[in-house]
């Protein structure tokens, strides 16, 4: 940055030491830090509005003090080593502490976190994690490029806050040929959770009920928590969740909305079978009960064809459906869409322009571009066969420690980005020792509604960013580990 806002004291005199002193003042507080550079004499002069001679004596000033060194061919920084003249001058090797400001917090939103995010382990087990060093980055660059030289001028104003035309045109294009989900308007939004919050917001209400999956989506019981709704389990069995349930809890006539990732149930990986789907939408329909249906992978699918969304087959028009690029591409890109009926549509863009009027649509377009193209599904082609390739990788070691004489077990997915295991114990003394030593994995604390059901045996293995000699090495770390704990 070459601008510097300075806090001048008129009553000092002369102007040199005027200036000096909020230079030297701008360093005590933190505003500038060591090392870092310093307006030429000429610009700040300008800015100033005083001559260069002036400024030049200020600098010098300084320079005499310690606090600021003159760099041949670099021009003025300040100093590496600073004077220790003030109480007030910021310790750079200190941890920052809070202010004294107490805030008062309309709820509690605290949760115990990692030291650091889980891509920072160097064995990152995490379950939705893709591999982001694989993404073309360059091959997207070029779309990148095209959305900046040629872009569509009234995208970047306010309106049409659904998002980038040519993007919706790509996903409709994209949901109807693979997806088989016709007649829905689609809407782009910042990520999967924000369309989470988006529903939850605009359908739901304090003591509301949601039915969920009693194993499931943390983020997305956050979501509808923070409306006041009450979050019902539906119990689960070997197929995913059990109908007879469900149905029990519809006829209380207290669900307002299911939520469900009936694709490859989160965590388990599940996939939710035809006939069962089926009579989840006749019940929903019965009981007057919105469906909103997650399907956050539904690309990668490996021993056959996916199961179509729920709703590609929706006459009432009851299922909002949502996915993501973040699976996709990488999660930092932050682009999801949501696929509701046209009734919803409109409703759904007022109360998002209260959040933000549109999500980034030089993203979007880039994109859009991107599809229309071929080069999405090109990566997408691309990817699935390496995460296949992967997943088999994991069983195929898996099944040698279980040569081995450990005890574990597993559900085959079908799809998807991680794996269900079953160690029989203590899953949570191993997640706790693996973090410590640089393994990320997950136990299944971390995912149930009700703590009480929790009889920690199972851990959830992603097996997508890794590559097959990370996923060997990482599980010879855990299954070391596990051995210990158990003996």
């Amino acid at each position: 940055m070459k601008e510097l806002t300075l806090i001048l004291d008129e009553q000092l005199k002369p102007v040199f030491l005027r200036i000096a002193y909020a230079l030297r003042h701008a360093i005590q507080t933190g505003q500038l830090t060591a090392n870092e550079p310093l307006p030429s004499a000429r610009k700040l002069a300008t800015q100033l509005k005083t001559n260069r001679h002036t400024v030049m004596a200020a600098y010098q000033e300084l320079i005499a003090q310690g606090w600021v060194e003159s760099i041949e061919r670099k021009g003025y920084h300040v100093a590496t080593s600073l004077p220790i003249e003030s109480s007030s001058l910021p310790n750079t090797n200190r941890i920052e502490q809070p202010s004294p400001f107490q805030w008062h917090l309309a709820e509690d939103l605290s949760e115990n976190r990692l030291n650091k995010p889980a891509h920072k382990y160097q064995y990152n087990f995490a379950g939705g994690s893709p591999d982001v060093s694989l993404f073309p980055f360059k091959d997207f660059k070029s779309y990148m490029n095209d959305s900046l030289s040629r872009p569509n001028l009234d995208d970047l104003n306010y309106g049409n806050n659904a998002g980038n035309e040519n993007f919706l045109h790509q996903i409709k294009l994209y949901l109807r040929r693979v997806r088989s989900i016709t007649n829905k308007d689609i809407i782009a939004v910042n990520g999967s959770q924000e369309a989470l919050y988006l529903i939850a917001r605009l359908l739901l209400q304090e003591g509301e009920k949601v039915a969920v999956e009693t194993l499931g989506y943390q983020p997305a019981w956050n979501a509808f928590n923070a409306t006041g709704a009450s979050l019902v389990p539906i119990k689960q069995h070997a197929n995913g969740i059990d109908i007879e349930h469900l149905e029990s809890l519809f006829s209380t006539g207290d669900i307002k909305l299911l939520y469900l990732t009936p694709l490859h149930q989160y965590p388990t990986t599940i996939t939710l079978p035809i006939h069962e789907r089926m009579a989840v939408y006749r019940l929903a329909a019965q009981h007057n009960v919105a469906i909103l249906e997650d399907d956050y992978d539904h690309e990668f699918h490996y021993d056959s064809q996916p199961l179509t969304p729920l709703a590609a087959d929706d006459p009432l028009g009851l299922v909002i459906y949502l996915s993501t690029f973040s699976k996709i591409m990488f999660p930092g890109g932050r682009i999801g869409f949501i696929a509701v009926d046209k009734a919803l549509s409109p409703a759904i863009m007022r109360y998002r322009s209260v959040m933000n009027h549109k999500p980034n649509v030089l993203m979007q377009d880039a994109i859009g571009r991107w599809m229309q193209d071929g080069g999405f599904e090109r990566h997408l082609r691309r990817m699935t066969k390496l995460y296949h390739q992967r997943r088999d990788h994991l069983i195929h070691t898996l099944e040698e420690y279980q040569a081995q004489g450990v005890s574990l077990n597993y559900h085959l997915p079908a799809g998807g980005m991680s794996l269900w295991l079953d160690i029989k114990s203590h899953a949570l003394e191993l997640e706790k020792a693996c973090l410590e030593n640089d393994v990320y994995i997950a136990a299944e604390h971390n995912f149930h509604l009700d703590p009480a059901k929790n009889e920690n045996r199972y851990v959830r293995l992603g097996y997508a960013g890794l590559s097959t000699e990370k996923l060997t090495q990482g599980l010879g770390i855990v299954f070391s580990l596990l051995k210990s704990i158990q003996s």
